[in-house]
Formats: structure tokens, sequence, C-alpha cells
């Protein structure tokens, strides 16, 4: 009897053990240099992906984009992609006190995009995926009437 209870501790401590094991390799992310972003301009409805490279700044419309960290999961885990982001908008009106509005800062989801959502009227920004290096790609641009 008491060999049979060690036994099930000593099972149960392993089944523990690989359990742990797995979750905390679960959370290992990869840092990757490059995201891959999608746009929208909802007034016009074109398209655009680019590619913008960690701690780099990019322009869309009248929105500033900056990448700040771009993580992805190991190969052997489900894909996700996560990209650590900073949008602000500046009002072209060409005064001197042009004033910048913070539209988004944290983290966006490839996976699911409604999760952590930038709220503008204008525009929309989402990750595709993290990379790890650019493809030196023009920005390619789409609109509803192209695929109609």
């Amino acid at each position: 009897m008491i060999k049979q209870i060690k036994f099930w501790i000593a099972i149960s401590a392993l089944l523990l053990i690989a359990i742990w094991s797995h979750a905390s390799n679960a959370r290992a992310t990869i840092d990757k240099p490059v995201a891959k972003l999608q746009s929208i301009d909802k007034i016009t409805a074109r398209t655009q992906t680019f590619e913008v490279q960690t701690g780099n700044t990019i322009k869309f419309g009248s929105i500033y984009i900056r990448l700040q960290a771009c993580r992805a999961a190991p190969d052997i885990e489900e894909p996700e992609s996560a990209a650590f982001m900073q949008i602000w908008e500046i009002d072209d009106e060409g005064g001197e006190n042009e004033e910048a509005n913070w539209i988004f800062s944290g983290w966006m989801f490839a996976s699911s995009p409604g999760l952590s959502a930038m709220d503008h009227p204008i525009y929309d920004v989402w990750v595709l995926e993290c990379l790890d290096n650019t493809a030196e790609q023009e920005p390619q641009e789409s609109s509803i009437s192209d695929a109609l």
C-alpha cells in the first residue's frame, strides 16, 4: 500500500513538472526585428501592407506609427505574433503649434486584432506577422473597387 502511494506521488510530481515546463515554454517568445503591418483608410477604402523595423517610425496619412517591439512564438508553438506600437496623429493644419494626439500605445496581436485595437475614425492599423528581416518591398496598395 505504501509503495502504491509513493508511486502515485512520484507520477503526480512528474506530471506537474511536465505541465509546468510546457506552460513556461508556451510563454517563451522570440524577438523579431521587423513587423508586417496592414492599414486601411476608411474613407477611400485603400489598404496598404508595409514592413517596419523595430525602433523606426513611419507615416500613414496623418498618423505616425512607431514600432517598439515585435515578438513571435517559437516554431514549435502555435503561430502568434505581437507588436508593441505607439501611434499618434498630427493635424496638418500648417500652424506652428501642431500638437500630437495619442491614438494608441500597447500590444497588438496578429491572431486577435480586435483584442487590443486602435480606435480612430479614419485609419485602422493591425499586425500581420513578425519577420526576421525585411523583404525591401514597395508598399502594396489595393482598394475595394480593385477587388470588384
